[in-house]
């Protein structure tokens, strides 16, 4: 920093402040320094500020402190300048000013100064800058005036002037400068304006021969009549290929007819095939736009095809001849045709592989083969088969003669599987070399047309039967596992089946899973068995088991043949000996699981659930007619289905233990076992009801009891009751032996007591009984009573056992029959005085008995005439209600 001195302004302390001032111009003012006007002015006014300043010297921190860091920096002559101009404005002994004069005005000059450079730097035109620097010019002048006390307005027009010389000067010396350019620019101009004229000229006269003459529609018309020449050029260059390519199909077919006249069958052929793509056989959209004469192209074709085909069979044919008797296939392999030279057998193949006929002409012959080859082979008990082949005196084969040679005795099965594998393998020898001439492909089609039925026809005629009876001998069939595998392996080899298709090893597949077929055949026999033991039985028992009373000694034995215990109830019952055959059955198949293979046990599993399903399924339908009416049979029917519900929930437990560990978990029995208790209970309730709809119907011919104290009614009542008896005996009889005892007394006892609630209810219901009346009704009671002793005491036998005592046996029929009781009340009440059937009902005594006041106030009405004792008991009985 330099400081002022108050004692002198030498020269060199004006020096060091005009350096400073130098650089920092030079540092941050960015005009052009080709431009002359604005440093011209700046150092007019610097030299100015200058030359009134008598006291020169700066302080740098005075420009700081007003924020200006950065000096304007360009124009080095500037400094110069102000140096010279302020030399001759008087140089430096010049009035003195206070410092703090010079300082404010320089300060406020450089503020002004910093204002305009800055925007100079911010890109403003040099007019903006211009305006800036006479603004900033202006404050100079007022501070220095200030500063002086006098204006000066001559530097204002001054510098007016000289900007706008300099100005021309600038534009004069450019224009000067580039003259050249300018012309040729001029130049340019001018020719441009020539050449518009010209071309503006040149469309006016277009557009005035256009409008003379519409030479566009001669254009257009002429460039249509071009586009239809040149269409129906095309048309008839495609027209006259189609000609030509009707003309070659047409020609390709007389040639075809032609070759097959020479016997050039495979030419013929060959070109058959080629007709195939140009007559679009298989292109069903192309046919629907085709020209018409395609059509007939194509029938014309097809009728060749007929031709062709027609004569390869009948060839073939004529080649392949069978003589089933005498056990010979003879094939020749020179063949005569009509208007040719003899024809090879294997162009005759070749031909029908070409057109794809191969397997229409293989179908007959490897029928023919498998009908009078193989099936006499594989049936016969030692076949045997030769190869001969005959040729003529020279050149190659004439013949080959394939001859069976079979067992005298037909009915001697072969069970040797190597001997009938071996007369197989010739046979397929000979078709390979003399049918196929060892054509891999022919091979294989005649093969997809033999090999199933060969195969199904070997294991249906051997390996079926030679799969074991017994499950110990499955490890001998391993021998006949092995030579079906060498037997389908020696197949492929020949190209007679497949090497890649699992499918064609049809023998080695079932060989394989020989103990799925021996379980398979162990079912169909356990079917069976089960099967024709439902169909023979006839669910009837001797006579002796239908004798009244208790089973004699005699008939122990036989009884104890069809009775059986229940697993989950006391007693035993009667079975068909169908049920017992059946479980035994079952039994077997189960104990065979124990010991069987994991696939061999799931086949016995479902074998033995199927056998009790026929149960099911067998019996109903045989059994109809008899399980609609009153006999044995349907009883019979129930306890086997019941016998058979308490066996199958007890199968579980008695082999599970045992079973493959494969089986245990997924062997079910017991939901069959509901199936078969709710097809007993719905036997043995359609029993009961048929029973009750007999009595009833027998109760329905004494007409309501009515009137029997006539004769004829009485003896009409009489009758009914007797039919009721006999219909029960009839059904005691049947059903005490064979059911369980508890089963029979609550069948007995809904039956019972079903036929004398309508008894009592008939007897009820009548509205008027004179005296003697009621004496018959009270006798037939009895007698139905008496009747039906012996039933009821078979009854008391059933609940009397434990209890001795007659007179509980009685009350507990009475509670098991409700409506017994209240029948014999009601014979009590036909004799007994009004008085005493009042205190009965009053003592409750009838209410207990299962009367009701409408019935016993009805009784009364009936028997007794009105009187004011009626009306009294009637009252009483009216009031007592319980």
């Amino acid at each position: 920093m330099w400081h002022s001195s108050n004692d002198h302004c030498g020269t060199s302390g004006f020096i060091i402040m005009v350096v400073v001032l130098k650089q920092q111009i030079l540092k941050s003012f960015p005009i052009n320094q080709y431009d002359p006007i604005t440093p011209y002015f700046l150092l007019r006014h610097c030299a100015r500020l200058l030359h009134s300043c008598s006291y020169p010297f700066l302080q740098l921190t005075d420009l700081q402190e007003l924020g200006f860091e950065k000096v304007p920096s360009s124009c080095e002559c500037l400094i110069d300048a102000a140096i010279a101009m302020y030399g001759r404005g008087g140089g430096w002994n010049s009035a003195p000013v206070q410092s703090s004069q010079a300082s404010v005005s320089v300060k406020v000059s450089w503020a002004l100064w910093q204002i305009s450079a800055r925007e100079s730097s911010a890109g403003l035109a040099s007019r903006s800058r211009e305006a800036s620097l006479v603004g900033w010019l202006q404050v100079l002048d007022a501070r220095i005036r200030y500063a002086n006390g006098s204006p000066d307005l001559r530097l204002l027009i001054d510098r007016l002037q000289i900007r706008s010389l300099h100005i021309k000067e600038k534009v004069r010396d450019y224009i000067l400068s580039h003259h050249k350019d300018f012309s040729e620019i001029f130049s340019r101009c001018s020719e441009a304006v020539s050449r518009t004229e010209d071309i503006s000229g040149n469309v006016s006269n277009i557009l005035q021969l256009i409008s003379d003459n519409p030479i566009d529609i001669e254009i257009h018309n002429t460039v249509a009549e071009i586009n239809n020449t040149r269409n129906e050029l095309k048309e008839k260059k495609e027209l006259l290929g189609l000609v030509q390519k009707i003309v070659n199909l047409i020609r390709t077919l007389r040639l075809v007819r032609e070759d097959l006249r020479v016997g050039r069958l495979i030419n013929a052929s060959k070109a058959l095939r080629d007709l195939k793509k140009p007559l679009c056989i298989h292109d069903e959209e192309v046919k629907g736009r085709e020209p018409l004469v395609f059509s007939l192209l194509r029938k014309e074709r097809m009728d060749c095809f007929d031709e062709v085909q027609t004569l390869l069979v009948s060839l073939m044919e004529n080649a392949i001849s069978f003589e089933p008797k005498s056990g010979i296939v003879r094939v020749k392999f020179q063949l005569a045709m009509d208007g040719a030279d003899a024809v090879e057998f294997n162009s005759v193949l070749t031909a029908m592989d070409i057109v794809g006929i191969l397997d229409y002409g293989f179908a007959k012959m490897a029928d023919f083969m498998v009908k009078y080859v193989i099936t006499p082979l594989v049936s016969n008990g030692h076949p045997n088969v030769s190869i001969e082949e005959s040729s003529p005196n020279s050149g190659g084969m004439a013949e080959a003669i394939l001859k069976l040679v079979l067992s005298s005795d037909p009915e001697v099965e072969c069970r040797d599987c190597s001997t009938i594998y071996s007369a197989i393998t010739e046979v397929v020898k000979f078709i390979y070399k003399s049918i196929c001439f060892e054509n891999g492909q022919w091979m294989q089609s005649f093969g997809r047309l033999t090999w199933p039925r060969i195969s199904e026809l070997v294991i249906s005629s051997f390996l079926s039967k030679a799969v074991p009876d017994d499950a110990s001998k499955l490890a001998e069939f391993q021998k006949i596992i092995k030579l079906s595998s060498d037997f389908e392996t020696f197949l492929k080899g020949m190209m007679f089946i497949s090497s890649s298709d699992s499918r064609d090893e049809r023998l080695s597949n079932f060989a394989q899973n020989v103990e799925v077929h021996f379980a398979s055949r162990k079912k169909k026999e356990i079917l069976a068995k089960a099967r024709n033991a439902l169909l023979k039985c006839d669910f009837t028992l001797p006579p002796d088991y239908m004798a009244k009373g208790s089973i004699s000694k005699a008939q122990g034995e036989n009884f104890s043949k069809h009775a059986v215990d229940l697993l989950f109830l006391p007693g035993r019952c009667v079975v068909s000996k169908a049920a017992l055959l059946l479980m035994e059955l079952v039994h077997g198949t189960l104990q065979d699981i124990c010991l069987s293979s994991p696939r061999v046990a799931m086949e016995f599993y479902h074998a033995a659930r199927d056998a009790l399903l026929l149960y099911e399924a067998v019996v109903p339908i045989k059994l109809e007619k008899q399980l609609d009416n009153i006999n044995q049979a349907p009883i019979l029917v129930h306890n086997d289905c019941l016998y058979l519900s308490h066996e199958i929930l007890g199968l579980a437990f008695e082999y599970r233990s045992d079973f493959p560990s494969s089986l245990k978990e997924c062997a079910v029995f017991v939901d069959m076992a509901p199936r078969f208790q709710l097809m007993a209970e719905d036997i043995l309730e359609k029993q009961i009801q048929l029973v009750i709809f007999s009595l009833k119907e027998a109760i329905d011919c004494a007409n309501g009891f009515q009137n029997t104290h006539q004769m004829q009614q009485y003896e009409c009542a009489k009758f009914s009751i007797d039919q009721v008896v006999f219909t029960l005996e009839k059904v005691h009889i049947i059903w005490k032996p064979l059911l369980l005892p508890q089963t029979y007394k609550r069948s007995m006892c809904i039956v019972l007591d079903s036929i004398f609630s309508r008894i009592v209810e008939d007897i009820l219901q009548l509205d008027d009984l004179a005296a003697e009346e009621t004496l018959q009704l009270q006798r037939l009671i009895h007698l139905t009573l008496e009747n039906l002793s012996s039933l009821f005491e078979s009854l008391r036998s059933i609940i009397g056992k434990g209890k001795p005592l007659e007179g509980v046996r009685d009350i507990q029929l009475d509670e098991l029959i409700p409506s017994l009781r209240k029948l014999r009340k009601l014979a009590d009440l036909l004799d007994m005085p009004l008085k005493s059937i009042t205190t009965m009902w009053e003592s409750a005594e009838l209410a207990n008995c299962g009367f009701t006041s409408s019935e016993v106030e009805n009784f009364v009405k009936a028997i007794f005439t009105d009187s004011p004792l009626r009306k009294e008991c009637l009252w009483r009985i009216d009031d007592a209600n319980f």
